[in-house]
């Protein structure tokens, strides 16, 4: 499958360094063609690590060489990347958030579902073992019981700064927001994923930076269908030892599960028995086969398997997931 990589910034480097690894491991039948980026300089890097004969400031242009594109632009973008390569018959792969408002993403789904093309978001966290076994403890509900209550706490240094080395999130009009809609969708995709659909939210916001309309504190509440409650507070500050960290607490009516690490887990079991540790790593099994150096190898997981099932689901002729 050819694939064009439209976006060369901080994402579209991960996920260039994923699909680059997939392909060199053997793991999938796919191969980068194009790359696109408004810096025709990081543009060509990027088509230089993947050999790709088309470097070009022209999104049109990548994507009139592939089968499949990878959309990992800023927020604002996506809407009209979207629509374009639905039009051109492309399966796609949209970066989150879709877009900066309901609007826009009522759009993009309309042209994706008249085109009938395939389609999936970056919600790569469904992707992360510790968030996988984590769900399946409180799916079992054997020796745990039904899920009563979660606290979620993420927080990471403002993403203007350090590793993202641009400054397009603390413009409203290009992200559509700060924290919850730019970092914490993953949060709420999570919640939902693992304790059910969310039936009410209550939220507060506040903003510390300065940046209009960009919040950097969100504190939310969820109340499920299942009855469950789970406060969520997001925050962008300005500690640079703290990247991106996430810790999310489930209470069982017999148990309290918990992670500290969505990467590399544990999730830790505590009961009236006593306390557990349940191994969960996302480098493990199939990702050793990853051509990349095993400093990257845990970041770059989640990454390369949500990236290799979009593969796999449009080369089988399969709807992929998550989707639109």
């Amino acid at each position: 499958m050819r694939v064009a990589i439209v976006g060369c910034g901080w994402i579209g480097g991960v996920h260039s360094r994923a699909l680059r690894g997939l392909i060199r491991g053997g793991l999938v039948d796919a191969e980068v063609v194009a790359t696109c980026d408004n810096d025709p300089d990081r543009a060509v890097a990027f088509a230089r690590a993947h050999g790709a004969g088309v470097a070009t400031t022209d999104p049109a242009r990548a994507m009139a060489e592939a089968d499949a594109v990878w959309i990992c632009t800023p927020t604002s973008s996506h809407r009209a990347l979207v629509e374009h390569a639905a039009t051109a018959g492309l399966a796609i792969y949209c970066e989150k958030p879709l877009a900066p408002s309901m609007g826009d993403v009522t759009a993009m789904t309309e042209s994706v579902t008249t085109a009938g093309v395939p389609a999936q978001v970056g919600l790569v966290m469904r992707a992360e073992a510790p968030i996988v076994a984590l769900r399946s403890l409180v799916a079992d509900e054997r020796g745990v019981g039904r899920p009563m209550a979660a606290v979620y706490r993420d927080d990471q240094y403002f993403p203007i700064q350090g590793r993202y080395a641009s400054k397009w999130r603390a413009d409203l009009a290009t992200a559509g927001g700060g924290t919850l809609i730019e970092h914490s969708i993953h949060d709420i995709d999570v919640l939902a994923w693992v304790l059910g659909p969310v039936q009410e939210v209550s939220c507060r916001t506040a903003n510390f930076a300065g940046h209009e309309g960009v919040e950097d504190v969100a504190v939310c509440t969820f109340i499920h269908a299942s009855g469950v409650t789970s406060p969520l507070v997001s925050v962008w500050h300005e500690v640079m030892t703290r990247p991106s960290l996430r810790r999310i607490e489930v209470f069982c009516e017999q148990a309290l599960l918990w992670l500290d690490d969505d990467g590399e887990g544990p999730v830790h079991v505590e009961t009236s028995g006593g306390s557990r540790e349940v191994p969960a790593s996302t480098a493990g099994a199939w990702a050793s086969r990853l051509d990349v150096p095993d400093a990257y190898r845990v970041a770059l997981a989640p990454y390369a398997a949500a990236d290799r099932a979009f593969l796999e689901a449009v080369g089988a002729g399969r709807a992929p997931d998550p989707g639109f």
